[in-house]
């Protein structure tokens, strides 16, 4: 399966149950540059994190390769959705202040997505990369999360995925880079809503086409004793990494 498929089989089911980022984030970003003219957010997907920075910026160009995100992106009038892959694109040089890449870099081919990202990025101007990996809620029920659900997909992740994993700490990053605070990134779901949001993992999707979904219906049943009430929300925290870098 290509990675324009991982994302556009389910795309209106990613679309409502990805978290939100912290808004620490985005007033960080904000606070690293003297123009907030023009972002391009780059594999975008449906939007989460473009709307948000539409609130900070003039103009958001929101780019990801699957036609399908696109189209369920959330509207916003000054976010300019558009299918466009992220190693080359039909912006001009030197157009943006900042490019971000929320949840998405370790999709890229990382190098010819620098190349593209110095040619439209302007000198001085800011480029950030955040992504989130492994959630807690508790240790009864991040116990069940491991032997019912973890355990059973861990074949199926794309090796790519081990960058989040290291917080993108191995990427050759090609920007002067910039000291970032402690952010944390908390949400507060229900077990529908945590489902959800585990159903909408690339490996969670990959493991359903080969072995069928009863073991994911077997993680509804074995959680719902440790949750208690189902609908009762609880705090679920994630490992939050975030690079950020000069031009």
């Amino acid at each position: 399966m290509s990675v324009i498929d991982l994302f556009s089989d389910t795309s209106d089911l990613y679309a409502a149950a990805r978290p939100q980022y912290p808004q620490e984030l985005y007033e960080f970003l904000a606070s690293c540059i003297n123009t907030q003219e023009r972002v391009w957010d780059c594999g975008a997907g449906n939007g989460q994190a473009s709307i948000t920075l539409a609130e900070y910026f003039r103009e958001v160009y929101a780019t990801d390769v699957s036609k399908s995100q696109i189209a369920n992106a959330i509207p916003k009038n000054n976010v300019f959705y558009s299918v466009q892959p992220a190693e080359k694109t039909s912006f001009p040089n030197a157009y943006f202040d900042t490019v971000t890449v929320a949840q998405a870099l370790h999709w890229f081919d990382i190098e010819r997505f620098w190349f593209e990202v110095k040619r439209v990025l302007k000198k001085g101007g800011i480029f950030s990369a955040w992504c989130y990996s492994w959630l807690s809620v508790s240790s009864k029920i991040d116990l069940v999360i491991k032997e019912e659900i973890l355990d059973f997909i861990e074949p199926y992740w794309s090796p790519r995925i081990q960058l989040i994993h290291n917080g993108y700490r191995n990427i050759d990053f090609p920007f002067e880079p910039i000291p970032v605070p402690p952010i944390e990134m908390k949400i507060s779901w229900n077990l529908s809503e945590l489902l959800a949001y585990m159903h909408t993992w690339s490996a969670t999707r990959q493991c359903m086409q080969q072995q069928g979904t009863k073991f994911f219906e077997a993680l509804n049943d074995n959680l719902l004793p440790v949750w208690g009430n189902a609908e009762q929300k609880k705090e679920v925290k994630m490992n939050f990494h975030l690079i950020v870098g000069r031009n």
